[in-house]
């Protein structure tokens, strides 16, 4: 039986890993619950699984789930250090880190340096702090098993492949719900538009990244810690079917891919059951009726975020975590109608431009980044309303 803590138990990712613990109840038990102003939600998980500890970084909703823990028989924890807490806790075999932005950051971190397997869905973590993180994991002895589909995919592709016969990885997107629509247009592109994915049911941050392809830019900076490799190394294709999730390319030129239907509960099931693979009853996915499967090279002047992502990797240190800040900045803008869809980007790179990037050995100093650059991108969402 493994003991498995959820951070961010009531967004989506949370959600599916609940899904795959009610499919294994005789192999994966709740340990902890970490969960944000869903407080209903919650505390229905909370009634159904009776966790150990149930976690809560505000005082107002953490105030009002004191009695349904009680009644489960559950430690609640509330404050700015609960979730880091319930991260590091020494019950716990496996974290799985979903909580969405740099919110995620100090848990995950308290997770890796108690030498957890961490089953890791937040790509920011990385993003912003991927040479830390990585380093202390090295330290620990923590495991890192990523959950994103595209890379869960390379990671199954990996699997006994020798490190000098890698040539590269090819990450597979969508292209969100504007792959196919002309340019001039995407000035007119609403919010509910944006957020109306045609094969994925994401958060609506992740939405909006996959429609400017934003997270495939943070997947790739993801890609480069989470295998260790070079900027050249990790190239990006437009995938529309969502069927192949990623593939591998090795030295002697073969290609190795792997395939599945367009549901996050595989990927969080492997990382839960690895090095096993357990039997399950999703639907197996028939390559002749979802045929044809295409590749298309992304379109970079429809899709900037792509290459603005790729030279924030290769400028390294803090330049990665100030583009991810100003990118949940200007996606929040954007929901709340301030600025148009073409301009999320166009908020990042005016941040990007403006910082100069240096070396990091400590969180302290990767959130002072993240600070100071939710504060330009403030600025910028300011003068484009202006």
């Amino acid at each position: 039986m493994k003991n498995i803590t959820i951070l961010g138990s009531t967004g989506s990712i949370g959600r599916s890993t609940l899904a795959v613990v009610d499919r294994f109840p005789d192999r994966l038990n709740v340990f902890g619950l970490a969960g944000g102003s869903n407080v209903d939600l919650l505390r229905e998980q909370v009634e159904k699984y009776h966790p150990t500890i149930v976690a809560v970084g505000n005082s107002e909703p953490g105030n009002s789930l004191g009695e349904v823990c009680k009644k489960a028989g559950c430690k609640l924890l509330v404050g700015s250090d609960a979730v880091s807490e319930l991260a590091s806790a020494g019950e716990s075999d496996v974290v799985v880190a979903a909580m969405i932005g740099a919110v995620g950051l100090e848990p995950t971190l308290a997770a890796v340096e108690a030498g957890k397997r961490i089953a890791l869905a937040n790509k920011e973590v990385l993003v912003t702090a991927g040479e830390l993180v990585m380093k202390r994991a090295a330290k620990s002895g923590a495991e890192i098993l990523p959950v994103d589909s595209e890379h869960n995919a390379i990671f199954q592709c990996l699997q006994g492949q020798p490190r000098e016969t890698w040539r590269r990885i090819i990450l597979c997107a969508s292209g969100g719900p504007f792959a196919f629509r002309e340019l001039k247009d995407f000035d007119r592109i609403s919010v509910e538009e944006a957020l109306n994915h045609p094969r994925w049911n994401m958060g609506r941050k992740i939405s909006i990244d996959s429609a400017t392809m934003m997270n495939k830019g943070l997947e790739m900076i993801e890609a480069r810690w989470l295998f260790d490799l070079k900027p050249k190394q990790i190239t990006v294709v437009i995938h529309p079917q969502s069927l192949v999730h990623s593939l591998v390319e090795f030295t002697d030129g073969a290609l190795m891919a792997q395939l599945g239907r367009a549901d996050m509960e595989m990927p969080i099931q492997y990382c839960l059951s690895f090095p096993e693979r357990w039997s399950n009853s999703l639907e197996p996915l028939d390559l002749v009726t979802e045929s044809p499967i295409e590749f298309f090279e992304p379109d970079h002047k429809k899709f900037p975020a792509l290459g603005l992502a790729r030279l924030v990797m290769e400028a390294g240190g803090t330049m990665p975590a100030a583009m991810s800040a100003a990118d949940e900045v200007a996606v929040e803008a954007f929901l709340d109608r301030k600025i148009a869809f073409t301009q999320i980007v166009s908020v990042v790179d005016d941040v990007v431009n403006q910082h100069e990037p240096t070396s990091y050995s400590t969180l302290s100093e990767i959130l002072e980044v993240d600070r100071w650059a939710r504060e330009a991108a403030d600025a910028a969402v300011r003068r484009i309303q202006a």
